[in-house]
């Protein structure tokens, strides 16, 4: 989608700039620089971080078990990706 300037809105320039990584980058690629950022995370928190987001996804799980995860009334235990998000959003703003 553009604008009336006939640019290009962040939405669709981040997407186009997603698609255009994965057409030239392979798997390898995206596993180097996830064990980069996961070493840069490690290195700039400590224990307690790692405590905190491990007991904020363990309630979420339990959350979810007991019927509370799923707005589309689906019963497998599975959240959409939508829903992740949305959660994850609203958790990051408190």
């Amino acid at each position: 989608m553009t604008n009336n300037n006939g640019k290009m809105n962040r939405e669709e320039s981040g997407r186009k700039g997603g698609e255009t990584t994965a057409k030239n980058h392979d798997k390898e690629f995206y596993q180097e620089i996830g064990q980069k950022g996961g070493e840069a995370t490690s290195d700039s928190h400590g224990k307690e971080f790692y405590q905190e987001i491990g007991e904020k996804g363990g309630e979420a799980r339990a959350n979810q078990r007991d019927g509370d995860g799923s707005s589309d009334g689906s019963s497998n235990g599975k959240m959409s990706r939508e829903e992740a998000g949305r959660k994850g959003g609203e958790k990051s703003r408190r």
